[in-house]
């Protein structure tokens, strides 16, 4: 007996002729909404930011095509961004996707079959042991579907988490609708599910019409077949339900291709897209203003200013919530949510430029018309902390940072932004600094040391030392500030400071919008810096050390910045830096957004505290799924604006330190750390359960370094290191 079988089985010649009908319509309809798609894209005038490392020439272009190819390739078929922190769900989708494109291939190796290479040239290759292998792939790979999304209806439809919900973060309940959005979740994973047991027993019941024994290579379906003739569904009536059967299972699978571009299912297009265009940098290099950029143009204030690729992005979201999930702002109590973002901006391009508009299905939308106060609140923008978790964790790829930031930037072209951030920016503007200190006073710090501070724009140095608003300014982190430079003299570092040259870096200010007086202070620092004579550049400041590092050499500052970590890491390599002692504390760390997800510097800190011998017990939520203190973005200059009853993000972080147990410090890398934690451990009344150490401090009191000025305060009592 010859091991295959006869695709159209029972049809006759008209049901064939009307099955490739349907199949030119199923296609005609796909290619349609996907033409829609397209212009819809193109449409989008705002211009992305040259990507990383394109290449000027056609061998660096193409090497550049080759890498994100590849890139692309690796995360869709690991399913690296989908299993970030997914558990049972990345297991379960892995299950869908794999037996959803290894069914779909089968199909088409069918089709290959049927029509071109049997009536073209005659090649019958559908029999035999590729016959065998192919069944048994495709029920394996089936079962994966069914199972995987089994298990994805059961968490959605049962576990049901916070993520998995539509209530919005700025809406109040009754305010927003969201129906349409959980019938078509459900629709889409409906589809699926009746696909593939549908496919099953279309398997079984043809089994049960046949019963040879090769058919056992398909052992689900051949186990279903063994059921149905053990009820008595065999020969003719096997085959009356058997031709019923396909044509319902083949009409909701054609039914199914044709609905990919309107559906949920349009992000299996999308999604790979949106990886392989994205910008490699998103939100760590803001894109700079266009030259010819005039009021109207800077920002995004219509769906029309935003990039094609931009637009792609919004179409690529999933809805799975895990922007949702790890925003602080949501977490917090204001009024933003990642996901509703991208879901209303999507609305309106849809309405605006895309199939929507094109059935003129409402509600239409003008895509010249401003998107800023409806749908898109500026309390909604202005609650970002420009933290990139939603970035880091989107298995698609969406930059919600980068969007955000390009609409704040039309908000501060039109005055619409919190007082205090109002009042942050002049102050900035007229001093320098964001405490409105005169700049002479920004090395005031340095008059408490028992050793003088090079001023490097005099005296050449290995280090220049960047220093910071907060490291300069504000008096706990001024200690702090000497801590580090009694241990840099110490262990004999040669470094110098710009004195009343520095100015703010500008990282907060570009992130709230202000392009055009971050330009002014990054100008001002690059021309003081360059004109300086060092080696290498550090600061303490993480927000510092990523513009520094990432933003300046756009402007002209190309430099190597280390953050004090990674020197202090060094040092220890070194050997000029040796704990007296090891320290018998247990501490938790803090990674600081901008160090850690921004610029990835995770192990230097850690290390450092290795090699001083405290015990690190890590929180749950660490490294590059790190908690935001609330500071960035801006946020730290404007007015508290949560809802009643929520603890802010820097309080919910030091409730999650101390059901750690017995952690002593809470230790951190950053001087808004130092003032954010210091106040949400009084605010949180966690005073007597930990206390906030900067890793300096740790090293100070291991390296044996005291102080005999008061001024500097003692690093070795704990005590004198509060604020």
């Amino acid at each position: 007996m010859r091991q295959t079988r006869t695709t159209f089985a029972g049809l006759s010649t008209p049901e064939k002729v009307l099955w490739y009908v349907l199949i030119a319509v199923s296609v005609a309809v796909f290619a349609w909404g996907v033409w829609t798609l397209v212009a819809k894209y193109r449409s989008g005038r705002g211009r992305s930011r040259p990507r990383v490392a394109a290449g000027g020439t056609p061998t660096g272009r193409a090497r550049s095509v080759a890498r994100r190819t590849a890139r692309t390739a690796r995360v869709v078929l690991t399913h690296s961004s989908i299993n970030r922190r997914a558990g049972i769900s990345g297991i379960a989708h892995a299950g869908v996707f794999y037996g959803f494109v290894v069914l779909a291939l089968g199909s088409g190796i069918l089709a290959l079959q049927d029509d071109v290479a049997r009536p073209l040239f005659g090649f019958d290759f559908w029999h035999g042991t590729f016959y065998l292998v192919y069944s048994l792939f495709l029920d394996v790979f089936g079962a994966a579907l069914t199972l995987g999304l089994l298990a994805l209806g059961l968490k959605r439809g049962i576990v049901a988490p916070r993520r998995l919900d539509y209530r919005r973060a700025d809406r109040a309940p009754g305010g927003y609708e969201r129906r349409r959005y959980v019938i078509g979740d459900w629709v889409f994973v409906g589809s699926l599910i009746f696909l593939a047991v549908t496919g099953f027993v279309l398997e079984g019941v043809r089994i049960a019409e046949t019963d040879r024994g090769f058919d056992a290579w398909g052992p689900l379906g051949w186990l279903l077949g063994q059921g149905f003739r053990g009820i008595g569904l065999d020969g003719s009536g096997a085959q009356t339900v058997h031709h019923a059967l396909w044509w319902v299972h083949g009409v909701v699978a054609l039914a199914f291709v044709a609905a990919i571009p309107f559906t949920k299912a349009l992000h299996m297009l999308t999604g790979p897209a949106s990886v392989a265009t994205g910008d490699e940098v998103a939100g760590t290099q803001l894109p700079m203003l266009p030259r010819d950029a005039t009021a109207e143009q800077v920002g995004y204030g219509a769906i029309a200013d935003f990039a094609p690729r931009e637009l792609l992005q919004l179409d690529a979201c999933t809805k799975c919530g895990k922007c949702h999930d790890a925003c602080p702002a949501t977490a917090g109590g204001l009024p933003l949510s990642p996901r509703d973002l991208v879901l209303d901006l999507r609305e309106v391009a849809e309405g605006a430029m895309g199939i929507r508009s094109q059935l003129h299905v409402p509600p239409l939308h003008d895509p010249g018309a401003s998107i800023l106060g409806d749908p898109i609140r500026s309390e909604t923008l202005w609650s970002c902390m420009s933290c990139m978790a939603c970035v880091e964790i989107c298995p698609v790829g969406i930059e919600h940072v980068p969007l955000i930031n390009q609409m704040r930037r039309r908000l501060v072209e039109q005055g619409d932004m919190d007082s205090q951030l109002q009042a942050t920016f002049e102050t900035i503007h007229t001093t320098g600094n964001s405490f409105g200190e005169n700049r002479r006073k920004r090395a005031r710090w340095t008059k408490g040391l028992p050793f003088p501070v090079k001023d490097i724009r005099k005296e050449s140095a290995e280090y220049l030392w960047f220093l910071g608003d907060y490291a300069s300014f504000d008096p706990r982190n001024q200690r702090i500030t000497q801590t580090i430079a009694q241990l840099l003299h110490e262990a004999g570092v040669d470094f110098g400071v710009l004195y009343d040259a520095e100015r703010n870096a500008g990282c907060d200010v570009r992130r709230a919008g202000e392009e055009g007086l971050f330009g002014s202070l990054a100008k001002t620092n690059v021309a003081t810096i360059s004109g300086c004579d060092f080696d290498r550049i550090f600061t303490w400041d993480p927000h510092s050390f990523h513009t520094l590092k990432n933003e300046y050499p756009e402007l002209g500052g190309a430099w190597t910045v280390l953050h004090h970590t990674e020197l202090l890491l060094e040092l220890f390599e070194r050997d000029v830096l040796v704990a007296e002692r090891q320290l018998d504390a247990v501490v938790t760390y803090h990674d600081p957004c901008t160090l850690g997800r921004y610029n990835g510097v995770f192990e230097p800190p850690r290390e450092v505290l290795r090699r001083i011998g405290v015990e690190l017990r890590e929180m749950p939520r660490n490294r590059d799924n790190s908690f935001c203190c609330g500071a960035g973005g801006g946020r730290i200059w404007m007015k508290d604006q949560r809802a009643d009853g929520v603890r802010r993000p820097s309080e919910q972080r030091i409730d999650e330190a101390v059901a750690l147990g017995d952690v002593e410090y809470f230790t951190v890398a950053c001087p808004k750390d130092v003032t954010m934690y210091e106040d949400a451990i009084r605010s949180s009344g966690h005073e007597r359960a930990i206390e906030l150490r900067e890793l300096s401090e740790l090293v100070a009191e291991a390296v044996g370094l005291r102080s005999e000025r008061p001024g500097v305060g003692s690093v070795g009592d704990r005590t004198d290191t509060r604020s």
